[in-house]
């Protein structure tokens, strides 16, 4: 039973997440299409001398329109959308450590009253 609630979980997952995954793949393929574009513009005005200067591209070496890159694009985009903190709504409250004591606690524990509660992540070194 688990099993199957796992697997309906991950197809729904699945459905939610390829638009935006098709999306970032277009504009990959749009962006090597430009690179190649500019390429073939280069030449024919090396061979011709009067082609017009194509548009900036962003990647001349490597191709952004790749397995590899799309499957970083599908990772990226599935921990996105299961990160626990999401825009306009409440924040996670997860467990700390408290520098004074070392004791463990939550993060909504140090919140008094109408006071706002500021996190300062950063390193002192």
């Amino acid at each position: 039973m688990m099993n199957t609630v796992k697997a309906v979980k991950n197809a729904l997952i699945c459905f939610v997440l390829l638009p935006r995954f098709l999306a970032a793949a277009v504009v990959f393929w749009l962006l090597d299409f430009l690179c190649i574009r500019k390429r073939f513009f280069l030449r024919m005005k090396e061979q011709r001398g009067d082609a017009i200067d194509p548009p900036l591209c962003i990647s001349d070496s490597n191709r952004l329109f790749s397995f590899e890159s799309l499957k970083a694009v599908w990772h990226g985009q599935k921990l996105d959308f299961l990160k626990a903190a999401h825009l306009g709504r409440g924040a996670p409250n997860t467990e700390v450590v408290r520098l004074e004591d070392q004791r463990h606690s939550r993060i909504l524990d140090c919140a008094h009253g109408d006071r706002p509660l500021i996190l300062n992540f950063g390193s002192c070194t």
